[in-house]
């Protein structure tokens, strides 16, 4: 019941914040100039809010795909690590990888780390519709890699979409399936 939960409350956190309008995004975002004063909770808090509605909503609907798969799949302590392992290894890969990119919001990087996440499980646990997710997100991936983000992701969210967080963040998602996979 508590996996069936978990999209709920981060959905009903991101949601409840996107009323904090330009005040909860002056407070919440990764901006690099403030986190090197001492504001380490960005590293955190970026992830849970958006630039405006359009894009909290692209996000929701990317919330429920990725659900629909991970739902079924992944136990909640795989949710939870899978959760924090993407928040890490954004926040991370931003901080050190991508210096260039002095803010960032969104959730769209973890939950490329549960769709990730959801698909290994999934392929070990020989679900066919897995193996179609997987390489789904890894063609998008790749897509977004060499050639930027999906042109009708950017026409509906209306921000500037930082590929490099998907990337990180379903690297942090493999990451989990795979210490899940070897540890159990």
């Amino acid at each position: 019941m508590i996996t069936k939960g978990f999209p709920l409350f981060f959905a009903a956190i991101m949601t409840l914040l996107q009323f904090g309008g330009e005040r909860a995004f002056t407070a919440l975002s990764y901006q690099r100039v403030d986190i090197l004063q001492g504001e380490w909770w960005r590293l955190i808090s970026c992830h849970f809010i958006h630039m405006g509605w359009p894009h909290l909503v692209m996000n929701l609907l990317g919330l429920l795909f990725v659900w629909l798969i991970a739902g079924k799949f992944l136990t909640i302590k795989e949710i939870l690590t899978t959760f924090f392992l993407s928040v890490l290894f954004i926040s991370l890969g931003l901080w050190v990888l991508k210096p260039d990119i002095v803010w960032y919001i969104g959730s769209s990087g973890v939950l490329h780390g549960f769709w990730a996440a959801a698909a290994i499980v999934g392929m070990r646990k020989r679900y066919w519709e897995s193996y179609a997710f997987f390489i789904l997100l890894v063609a998008k991936l790749f897509w977004e890699q060499a050639l930027g983000p999906l042109p009708s992701s950017v026409a509906v969210s209306g921000v500037e979409i930082v590929v490099a967080a998907h990337l990180y963040g379903a690297l942090g998602g493999f990451l989990q399936a795979l210490f899940f996979q070897y540890r159990g």
